[in-house]
């Protein structure tokens, strides 16, 4: 088996960060962090996840991240399945994060896309089916 365990994203600010997060995620807690020095510039680290997953946060960040309408290379987006995607909308409203992209919706999915506080682009996902035949459909 192989799975993602955890994404290492450096950010402007940790608690801003965290509060998004949290709002997505309310069973996710810091599990660890410390501070240091990183190529020469001090930073504050944690890991905010769960027993499973998480997140990698270092804080101190510099300059922009890429547009994400844009090509330059970067990461475009990462994703999220979530069992309950309109209570995800629900929490995410009530923190006062805003929906950026309204996504898919049919039979076998719907999506909503954020922008994290740091310019993330982060995309959750329900499935309504668990046949892979059914989720993984492509138009030609």
């Amino acid at each position: 088996m192989m799975r993602l365990e955890h994404l290492n994203l450096v950010v402007n600010d940790l608690d801003e960060t965290v509060a998004f997060y949290k709002a997505a995620f309310p069973h996710w807690q810091v599990r660890g962090g410390g501070e240091g020095e990183w190529n020469g510039v001090y930073r504050r680290w944690i890991h905010f996840g769960d027993d499973y997953n998480y997140l990698s946060l270092n804080d101190n960040g510099k300059g922009s991240i890429r547009d994400i309408k844009g090509y330059d290379l970067g990461l475009a987006h990462f994703a999220y399945v979530v069992d309950d995607i309109k209570s995800l909308g629900a929490r995410m409203a009530a923190a006062g994060f805003d929906i950026a992209i309204d996504g898919a919706a049919d039979s076998s999915h719907k999506s909503l896309y954020y922008i994290d506080p740091n310019g993330y682009e982060v995309e959750f996902l329900q499935y309504f089916t668990d046949i892979p035949s059914e989720r993984n459909v492509y138009d030609d």
